[in-house]
């Protein structure tokens, strides 16, 4: 009889786990299973031995400090041969179709201490309950950073430190628990090693990062979450999207939507900047346009393309070439790629570099002027994308960015992808492998 009690009592405290103070350390149901065996091994001996066997206090949760997870404590369970996936070809690729074989899941319960210790795992569908945060009021967010193979055969990361102090910004903003950034890239770096293979052996493909951060705990209160998960997972890709024959592409500016406002999280990587573009940039595809131009307020300043920032280079009033790029007021995303655009060029001697505001009557004074020189848009997914019209107010601004003998952008471009493929040497490209 005491082992059967035994055994009710412990699908008692599985099935009544949320409604006990202290919580288990394990929510999966193979611990409950565990357990059970365990019992029924017990079965077999003697009652007074099968007593003395049995637990005689709970086990204290393993935990992490609360500052930040470590990763020291990183703990890696191997994908099973008949788990990994096949590798698609690289002219297959697309954008996000497909995923390696692991993924990296880091656990937050504040009742446990805070952050839980990492874990790579084979890659696996996420279980968290209908009223997570994340599913109702968009409690997450996201980055995206790539990882290299390089001339030399050596897998690189770019920058990928701007990426996690960008994420913490994201995170404080979002009421989500904030981490060691340097703990997350080592971590980050572990599992693109556990799946190398994945990174493609080419210069026009690369396998894509993405960490991601939702509040699970599952109440309709808009509070900061006591429950949160970080996870990564990898992605083979090529092109973010289709451009026209020449490579550039065509934008579309509508003044009547904008994708961000003063005081709101435009400047954040968070999914419900992303979401509510799709409707406009559907729009925009049916009118013969890849991105749309996102314009602000009652002077029209530009703000992003896309999920890219916007670039310009123009002839000034003293006639020199000049960058230019809205600055960050708020309303536009801190991009890691805009970045190195203004330090690389601001060493150049035969180019101005210059944040400023830039409206659409701007725009239209300097083409008709014959200064607009180039447009371009910048970001992690597409690095650098030419832009070669702007469709705006039933008109078409054409951009003379694919005219140019030398181009600017391009110079740009060619100069991020030798650092990061490893042509040159450079202290934004970190090897990992």
């Amino acid at each position: 009889m005491p082992i059967r009690r035994s055994k009710i009592l412990v699908k008692w405290i599985y099935e009544n786990q949320h409604k006990m103070q202290t919580l288990r350390r394990c929510s999966s149901t193979l611990r409950y299973k565990e357990l059970e065996e365990n019992v029924q091994a017990l079965e077999h001996l003697a009652p007074p031995a099968a007593e003395a066997a049995l637990p005689t206090h709970q086990p204290r949760p393993d935990i992490t400090p609360d500052v930040s997870f470590k990763y020291d404590d990183l703990k890696v369970a191997l994908a099973a041969p008949y788990q990994l996936q096949r590798k698609p070809e690289a002219v297959d690729l697309g954008f996000g179709k497909y995923f390696t074989d692991h993924m990296l899941k880091i656990h937050y319960h504040r009742e446990l201490g805070g952050w839980q210790k990492p874990e790579i795992t084979p890659f696996e569908n996420l279980t968290i309950h209908p009223a997570a945060k994340a599913l109702h009021y968009a409690v997450q967010l996201f980055e995206g950073l790539k990882a290299y193979r390089g001339v030399d055969d050596k897998i690189r990361l770019f920058r990928p430190d701007l990426n996690m102090h960008r994420m913490n910004l994201a995170a404080k903003r979002s009421g989500l628990p904030m981490f060691d950034g340097d703990e997350l890239i080592k971590c980050i770096v572990r599992l693109v090693q556990i799946d190398q293979e994945w990174v493609p052996h080419s210069e026009t493909s690369t396998l894509y990062i993405r960490p991601t951060l939702i509040g699970i705990e599952p109440t309709f209160g808009i509070v900061a979450p006591e429950s949160a998960m970080l996870f990564a997972i990898l992605s083979p890709v090529s092109a973010y999207y289709k451009t026209n024959s020449d490579g550039a592409v065509s934008i579309y500016a509508d003044p009547s939507v904008v994708r961000a406002f003063p005081g709101g999280v435009g400047n954040r990587k968070v999914g419900s900047n992303y979401g509510p573009t799709i409707e406009i940039t559907s729009q925009a595809a049916k009118l013969g346009h890849q991105q749309v131009l996102w314009l602000f307020g009652p002077n029209q300043e530009l703000t992003e393309v896309g999920a890219m920032n916007i670039f310009l280079v123009y002839i000034n009033e003293e006639g020199e070439k000049q960058l230019s790029t809205p600055p960050l007021n708020g309303l536009i995303l801190p991009g890691v790629t805009r970045r190195s655009i203004l330090e690389l060029a601001s060493q150049w001697e035969d180019i101005t570099v210059k944040e400023e505001v830039i409206t659409m009557d701007r725009v239209i004074q300097l083409n008709k002027q014959g200064r607009l020189v180039e447009m371009f848009g910048a970001g992690t997914a597409v690095v650098i994308t030419p832009i070669s019209n702007i469709g705006y107010m039933e008109t078409n601004i054409n951009v003379p960015t694919m005219e140019q003998e030398h181009p600017v952008y391009q110079r740009l471009k060619d100069t991020l992808l030798a650092i990061q493929y490893g042509h040159i040497e450079h202290p934004y490209a970190k090897i990992i492998t």
